[in-house]
């Protein structure tokens, strides 16, 4: 045995390996705002043409109940508010919304949400300043454009002399607007008249949800202060804080202002006023209080500007940071700290809007984009939980997931339903306009794809040469390690059981965001230092041949992928993924990877067993039940266990399919070295029959669970609740889609009868050649009905069922256009093969997109499983020859096949 040794530690995989250069140097801004600051922020980016502009013509849609189309317009937003305080503290950079949709979904989609939000806010800030002169008009006659441009240059000064300086102002005119609204409502209680709201909803629920809509924008706010997160102090807490704060009190604010002006202002005269504040101010004091009114009506709107032009001056900064944008927007000013370039650019499109656009039109179209991008960032909550990527770790959860993103979804889409097609077409323009940025300018720059394409078909790993990571030598076992098992020990040492005393490699992978510098992160860490010294002790104690690297990744799957292939390894072997308390849906975060690897899988799930006396096997016929019984035999064998077969079958079973089980778990019996207990269960479902038996066992292994349907991915196949439900720690094997046939190797039993060829089983009459073009339905249909012709007691729809039942299981394709279907039929004499061969390939919904032209079909009892997964094992590498697959092809008569098996010096076969 090789001298135990822990290998050095190893940097990032060479894909990713590089010294971050210039253009890698990521500059952070200062955090200085706390919870007073952030609230006051949110506030004042929410508190202005939403209560100053919006509430006369929400009333036009929906009469009195304007008051409660605020409340509801608030409801719809509070998902996002909730999901985007999530977002927030795990991802506290500048940025925001487009942070997290571009680390969700790739740069494609954080180009067009990025561009987006940023002519979203730059629009309605540009609104902002030109709807102040409805409040300087009662005052002053003043040219609009002018004090517009005016007004903007002071803000751009503002903005640029520091976060600080904003933050102090923003409180200021937030206290001053909040004040000077609590006054008129207090002041007009005498002056309420309740005859006004006596018909509310005059025009009914349609109104009510269209003036929902109409409004839902004056919460747009509430959440851009996430844009500006990396410049909050302790963001784990004040950023959650805030945004429920100010999305309260704004709330209350509307709602309560709302009502005051139906109940004091006539309906006709509040449906046609651009300035009901001022109006409700004038008629309780006169022109004396609407002109103060009027005053606080400006300061706010310029405030509101204020705010946008911050929140929207970090959307080109952030992504400038990305290269989906020029660097030179990724400047900060060296004293001011901060984004100088991206502060122009913003303030000079604004200027360009109010000078070149019809403002107050394209704010209220671009309000759907605003709706839009909601929607994405409850999906986005989802994509990030469900796909358990490590990086995603935020301070602060949002409650009642998913049910409460769910919510948010479906009633923002009810929203911009009720917007109309203008707005929707106004949408879809600007993420087109987003889509061409980055065809034009991001596409060449960046190679990430986002959480949402690391979760489907990696089709790409499947090419990645295995020398890729020069980490070290081949090993048997390969271990990764992602930091959330209950005992890296017990997961290596569950390796070690399966590597036979050849190398075993551990690897400790650490994940990080696509846009992390990997070179700033190869120093290892405390977590990376213990379990080096942990697994060193155990290797040492257990002589083991043990080899740990410490891996930096932005991809998980690749890294996994590419070191199976490297060390070109018998078994990976990882602890069991399943749903966790923050996720939902019980599907593995690898399953496309796991279900496409070059080697054997085992998926530990550790329930603390530290000593293994009692192993018991859960066996179903299937493609792995053969690799599921020989290694819980060997794993016996290792720890000197006992072992037993279970088989469940269902309350009210026959006895023949009793007969049948019972036969089952002796064949398997018969692939065993060790002494083996059998035991067939009756009961309602598996998970109360097998789950309590669990208790009297130290490991079950069993065959690992395919999910089949959404619905098996949301609530879990049976073998996914029992794994999860099990009293032992449970282990989960899985053969390679390409070799489940070629992998079972087995002593012979001594006592058999004489060896026989192939061509016992096959007869000319289960041979047919060149068959014409069929779907595959009905090709299974064919050969079932072929051999229920030829078997003596099978039916044909028995056995075509039989065929489905086998491929809802797994696809039966093996590649290079051969398929290998099978059937275990009780009641049968003995096994049965055919050759079919087809004229015209037929689309078997392979995994590899290959069509299929030979079928190698086995049929046979349950009793005859050994011969049939030696037949199996055999005649796929017997098809691995491109001869002899190439003299199937060309055979014209059953005889040719025929004489093709007979030349090719087949091995002995046990006869059943």
């Amino acid at each position: 045995m090789s001298p135990p040794h822990v290998g050095a530690h190893a940097s990032a995989p060479r894909a990713e390996r590089r010294a971050p250069n210039v253009r890698d140097i990521v500059k952070l801004l200062e955090r200085r705002l706390g919870l007073g600051a952030v609230v006051a922020i949110s506030m004042s980016a929410m508190i202005g043409s939403g209560i100053f502009v919006l509430p006369g013509l929400a009333a036009h849609k929906t009469g009195p109940s304007v008051w409660i189309a605020y409340l509801l317009a608030g409801l719809c937003v509070l998902p996002a508010a909730l999901s985007k305080s999530e977002l927030s503290t795990a991802m506290p950079v500048s940025g925001g919304t487009y942070v997290y949709i571009e680390r969700a979904f790739g740069p494609l989609a954080g180009t067009v949400a990025g561009l987006g939000l940023w002519l979203s806010l730059l629009f309605k800030s540009s609104f902002a300043l030109v709807g102040f002169v409805y409040y300087l008009g009662p005052i002053v006659d003043l040219p609009v454009v002018p004090s517009a441009l005016a007004l903007l240059v002071a803000i751009i000064a503002l903005n640029i002399n520091g976060i600080k300086a904003v933050s102090r102002v923003q409180q200021v005119v937030v206290a001053i607007s909040v004040g000077s609204l609590f006054a008129l409502v207090v002041g007009s209680l005498g002056s309420f008249t309740a005859n006004h709201l006596v018909e509310e909803f005059t025009h009914g629920a349609d109104g009510l949800i269209g003036a929902a809509a109409f409004v839902f924008v004056s919460y747009a706010g509430v959440t851009k202060i996430a844009a500006i997160a990396e410049e909050v102090r302790n963001p784990g807490r004040n950023l959650p804080a805030g945004m429920m704060i100010s999305l309260v009190l704004m709330a209350a604010i509307y709602s309560v202002v709302a009502l005051v002006l139906v109940g004091v202002l006539e309906l006709p005269a509040l449906e046609a006023d651009k300035h009901p504040i001022y109006s409700l101010a004038d008629s309780l004091g006169g022109h004396g209080v609407g002109a103060v009114a009027a005053v606080v009506g400006v300061l706010t709107l310029v405030s509101m500007a204020n705010a946008g032009l911050l929140s929207a001056s970090r959307f080109p900064f952030a992504m400038s940071r990305d290269a989906l944008l020029p660097r030179a927007f990724a400047n900060i000013h060296a004293t001011r700290l901060t984004p100088v370039p991206a502060i122009l650019l913003t303030g000079g499109a604004m200027a360009a809007v109010i000078v070149g656009l019809d403002v107050e039109r394209i704010a209220k179209l671009a309000s759907a984009f605003m709706i839009l991008l909601f929607i994405t960032v409850n999906v986005t909550v989802i994509v990030l939980r469900e796909s358990r990527v490590q990086w995603y770790r935020p301070v602060y959860h949002s409650p009642f997931y998913p049910w409460l993103q769910a919510f948010g979804v479906l009633s923002g889409i009810v929203l911009l339903f009720f917007m109309g097609l203008a707005a929707i077409t106004a949408s879809a323009a600007m993420a087109g306009l987003g889509a061409v940025v980055f065809v034009a300018y991001g596409r060449r720059r960046t190679q990430r794809r986002g959480v949402f394409g690391l979760m489907g078909r990696r089709q790409e790993l499947l090419a990645v040469p295995g020398g890729e990571e020069e980490l070290g030598d081949d090993a048997a076992v390969t271990v990764p390690l992602l930091g959330s098992e209950r005992s890296p020990e017990m997961v290596v040492d569950m390796g070690a059981a399966l590597a036979y005393g050849r190398p075993i490699e551990a690897i400790r992978v650490t994940e990080v965001p696509e846009q992390t510098i990997l070179g700033a992160l190869l120093d290892e860490g405390h977590a990376e230092a213990s379990i080096r010294r942990r697994l060193e002790a155990m290797a040492e104690e257990r002589e083991l041949d043990l080899r740990f690297n410490s891996v930096v990744s932005r991809d998980l799957a690749r890294t996994i992928h590419a070191a199976s292939a490297r060390t070109h390894c018998d078994w990976l072997v990882m602890e069991w993924q399943a749903r966790t308390q923050s996720g939902y849906i019980f599907k593995n975060p690898f399953g496309w990877l796991l279900d496409n690897l070059g080697c054997n899988l085992a998926l530990f799930r550790d329930a603390g067993v530290r000593h293994i006396r009692e192993i018991v096997v859960y066996a179903e016929p299937g493609p792995h039940d053969a690799l599921v019984v020989t290694t819980a035999d060997h794993l016996a064998e290792v720890h000197g266990a006992a072992l037993t077969l279970i088989r469940w079958i269902r309350d009210g079973a026959s006895g023949i399919e009793v007969a049948a089980a019972a036969d089952y778990l002796h064949e398997l019996g018969q692939l065993c070295e060790r002494p083996v207990t059998q035991r067939v269960l009756r009961g309602k479902a598996l998970l109360p029959a097998v789950a309590p038996l669990t208790a009297a066992y130290d490991l079950l292994v069993m065959g690992s669970p395919r999910q089949t349907s959404l619905l098996t991915a949301i609530r879990g196949t049976e073998k996914d609740r029992l794994v999860n439900q099990a009293a032992c720690s449970v282990l989960s094997l899985k053969a390679p889609r390409s070799q489940t046939h070629t992998g079972f190797f087995h002593k012979q039993p001594a006592a058999e009868a004489p060896p026989a060829t192939l061509l016992d089983y096959l007869s000319p009459e289960l041979v047919a050649t060149r068959l014409p073009e069929m779907k595959k339905d009905a090709l299974f249909h064919h050969v079932a009905e072929r051999f229920a012709a030829h078997v003596p007691g099978l039916e044909a729809r028995t056995l075509t069922e039989a065929f489905w039942h086998r491929e809802r299981t797994q696809n039966t394709a093996v590649g290079l256009g051969i398929a290998l279907p099978h059937a275990s039929v009780p009641g049968l004499a003995g096994s049965h093969v055919g050759v079919f061969t087809l004229g015209a390939p037929v689309d078997y919904q392979a995994p590899d997109g290959e069509r299929v032209d030979v079928l190698v079909v086995f049929v046979g009892p349950p009793s005859d499983r050994q011969v049939h997964l030696e037949l199996l094992s055999h005649v796929a590498r017997l098809l691995m020859s491109a001869s002899t697959l190439e003299r199937l092809r060309d055979a014209r008569t059953p005889d040719e096949v025929m004489q093709a098996f007979q030349e090719s010096s087949v091995a002995a076969i046990p006869r059943a």
